[in-house]
């Protein structure tokens, strides 16, 4: 290579590395000069200019959210109120005994009546949805009557209406007979007049 050949090449080097600085601060990329070869440059890849749009973006966002009113989420309403409702008290049922009733015979001497109660509830409304209730006070405003029952206890002899003992004999009250039981009539004759107390045969025992 003469000299004439090398201060050209020299030359053109000189340029291209000039170049390359004056588009680096133009913003236009830096050119890598790698290697010098045979008088050739090999250059690297040039990194892609800064993005000027993310700044953009960024303040674009801060816009958005100072201009956005702020979500408040609603807040339940609750009630706590105060309800009363009535409810029946049933009534008791007492049995008596009753020695001048035959046995097995049953007689309503009382009826029973059913009694009111007054209950205070608390309850709790959400958003107009009953979502609790307890009992706060309970109070009877009507007693109950209990209803009375009498039960026959007395031996009766199945053949007669009317209560007559049961005995080894019975004559009526009041007349000739001597016993040793009683019985005031009149008494009807439903089956075997074993006392022999329908004298007359009318069907009724001790009605003369």
């Amino acid at each position: 290579m003469s000299t004439h050949d090398h201060q050209q090449r020299g030359g053109n080097l000189r340029s291209i590395i000039v170049s390359a600085t004056i588009l680096a601060v133009l913003g236009f990329g830096a050119v890598a000069v790698n290697a010098v070869t045979d008088g050739e440059i090999a250059r690297g890849p040039a990194p892609a200019p800064a993005s000027s749009t993310s700044g953009a973006t960024r303040i674009a966002a801060t816009d958005a959210a100072k201009s956005s009113p702020a979500v408040t989420p609603s807040r339940a309403v609750v009630e706590t109120l105060t309800v009363t409702a009535t409810e029946p008290v049933p009534y008791r049922t007492k049995k008596v005994k009753d020695s001048s009733m035959p046995k097995g015979i049953t007689k309503l001497r009382t009826r029973g009546v059913e009694g009111t109660r007054t209950l205070t509830y608390q309850v709790t409304v959400i958003d107009g949805v009953e979502t609790a209730r307890k009992v706060v006070k309970t109070q009877v405003t009507t007693k109950p009557v209990t209803e009375v029952v009498a039960v026959g206890t007395k031996n009766c002899d199945l053949n007669y209406q009317g209560c007559v003992p049961i005995a080894s004999d019975v004559d009526c009250a009041g007349g000739s007979g001597n016993g040793p039981a009683y019985v005031k009539g009149p008494v009807k004759v439903i089956g075997y007049d074993i006392y022999k107390l329908d004298r007359n045969n009318d069907g009724y025992g001790c009605d003369e």
